[in-house]
């Protein structure tokens, strides 16, 4: 027995949805939050599976986490112990890898079992290795675990090959208590490494420039516990965005950051999307004949790769051709295959994708081959005639909290089933 998410399609939507705390940066700000050493209050967290997962590490490392209500939690180090990492779930989200950094910085020692999580090509962690070699550590990786230890972590300047949000974040820890001043330059700009930066300053660090391509961190002596509120989830906001653009009647997606969605807001109003964007709000009112749009996919502020899935199945209803180009993670287009299977006239490149539409899709079986790939299928089946069967499901659920509740809410017809 397995379980999928069904929908059955042609259901407009309506009412408002808040979106919850943002999921790149909660899979950071709970590890970073080992680097106190007092209890560390976070409130926002998304009810996603690599929570769970996450606290699962915590506790194996002696934290202590309290969770209260259903979005708050209290990380609490004061008894925690360096231990190695050695278990199963630590393969099993590649957000894990943040407790290298955070283990680094602390106590200049950390052996873990190499990171796992979605499958999008490769992804190579040797950025953060080489920042944290560069911090005057070693490296060794022997029986699937690497060891990173250091006598004394002293500040360096680091230069990113790439700007990963992964590497800065990584590196952004390990040198939080180094002695002098590290700067990261070419460093990733998105709005959740600012979210992991104001959680260490409120601490006690002292990290300047985060959000822009050079951050400096000037080593302190200690950190304290702290109170800090996630911000909202800029994907998940998208998300909901596309599915109203697709499907509602008048929808409302409160809690969001409207600058952070700047790069979708813009191709949608190309489109034609009827909707009035609020202060922390999006409106959005039934829309018709929307025309298609190309998008190039690019690192924050431009077009969200992880944004491109859930628009390429709106795109399938829009007026004329739209090209979709890759530049970040160039084999994610398993979800065209899923849409295709729907009816969707798809028509596959290197690295890109050209949707001829409007097309009608057909509810049948397809699968969540990865997290946005599951988003993707969502919008599909919202729009499809009949019933259509999501497989998978797990995916789905990394990363979106309780999204069928909140889309049932808002009217649409979605349920669980467990089947052979």
């Amino acid at each position: 027995m397995h379980e999928v998410m069904k929908i059955e399609g042609g259901h407009l939507l309506e009412g408002e949805v808040k979106i919850s705390g943002a999921k790149n940066a909660t899979v950071a700000l709970i590890p970073a939050a080992v680097l106190a050493n007092g209890p560390v209050t976070i409130v926002g967290i998304p009810q996603i599976a690599d929570v769970k997962a996450l606290a699962d590490i915590l506790r194996i490392l002696k934290v202590e986490v309290i969770e209260v209500a259903n979005d708050h939690i209290i990380i609490d180090p004061s008894h925690m112990e360096n231990v190695d990492l050695d278990d199963d779930i630590v393969t099993k989200l590649r957000a894990s890898y943040y407790f290298m950094g955070a283990l680094l910085g602390k106590y200049g020692y950390v052996r873990m079992k190499m990171p796992g999580g979605c499958y999008l090509g490769p992804r190579p962690i040797d950025l953060h290795l080489k920042g944290f070699e560069a911090l005057g550590a070693k490296v060794t990786y022997e029986k699937a675990c690497y060891t990173i230890q250091a006598k004394k972590l002293k500040g360096a300047k680091i230069f990113l090959d790439i700007a990963s949000v992964g590497a800065t974040i990584n590196i952004m820890m390990a040198s939080v208590y180094a002695e002098g001043r590290t700067t990261i330059e070419n460093a990733a700009k998105e709005p959740e490494i600012i979210d992991v930066a104001t959680l260490l300053n409120k601490m006690g660090a002292r990290i300047r420039g985060a959000g822009t391509n050079v951050i400096t961190i000037d080593g302190v002596k200690s950190l304290s516990g702290c109170f800090h509120e996630i911000i909202p989830d800029r994907i998940e906001a998208g998300t909901f965005i596309i599915i109203a653009a697709a499907m509602a009647k008048r929808m409302v997606i409160n809690n969001i950051i409207p600058q952070h969605l700047d790069a979708l807001l813009s191709k949608l109003k190309e489109m034609g999307v009827n909707m009035e964007v609020g202060v922390d709000k999006v409106v959005i009112e039934r829309s018709e004949n929307l025309k298609s749009v190309d998008i190039t996919t690019r690192p924050y502020p431009g077009f969200a790769t992880d944004l491109q899935q859930p628009l390429t199945a709106l795109l399938t209803q829009a007026e004329g051709e739209g090209k979709i180009t890759e530049t970040i993670y160039i084999e994610r287009f398993k979800h065209c295959i899923e849409l295709a299977k729907m009816g969707a006239d798809i028509e596959l490149m290197q690295a890109a994708a050209i949707i001829k539409g409007p097309t009608p899709l057909y509810g049948t079986k397809v699968s969540a081959t990865d997290l946005r790939c599951g988003a993707a299928m969502i919008v599909a089946g919202l729009l499809a005639e009949g019933v259509t069967s999501i497989d998978n499901v797990y995916h789905i659920d990394r990363g979106y909290s309780e999204i069928d509740k909140k889309l049932s809410a808002l009217g649409a017809k979605i349920w669980r089933e467990n089947v052979d």
